[in-house]
């Protein structure tokens, strides 16, 4: 059983971490999707579009559409998370202050060819495990 006092201070524990996040998401580089590169929506309570998602151990902020594919690629490789919905740790929240898309993209696309174009949102196919993100 948790008493009122550990409830509260989980509480605001949550309540920082969602401020880190909203911080961390009004930077340029992760209001885009690190995938396909959708775009946040601003002003809309939408889930749908843009980077609500995040892959905490790769510290990449990304769209719903590539948070499902990233769960099927198994979480030995991805572990996903809601920026809204989920409960964050201080690690997991660390990982994503350290990392962030753009860092994460100079890190793992570092050796792709200069001819790489990213997908953009509407060239995806449909949802299939088989459909890998355009980072791996």
């Amino acid at each position: 059983m948790t008493t009122r006092s550990e409830r509260e201070k989980a509480q605001k524990l949550n309540e920082q971490h969602q401020a880190i996040l909203s911080k961390l998401l009004r930077e340029d580089d992760n209001k885009y999707c690190a995938d396909c590169q959708a775009k946040g929506e601003r002003n809309t309570l939408s889930l749908k579009r843009g980077p609500r998602w995040a892959s905490w151990n790769l510290g990449v902020f990304m769209c719903i559409r590539c948070a499902g594919i990233h769960r099927n690629l198994g979480v030995h490789i991805s572990r996903v998370k809601s920026v809204n919905l989920d409960q964050w740790t201080p690690e997991q929240i660390q990982s994503m202050v350290d990392m962030g898309n753009h860092r994460a993209r100079r890190l793992y696309e570092a050796h792709l060819p200069d001819s790489f174009q990213r997908p953009q949102t509407d060239q995806y196919p449909p949802l299939s495990a088989s459909s890998p993100p355009a980072l791996f």
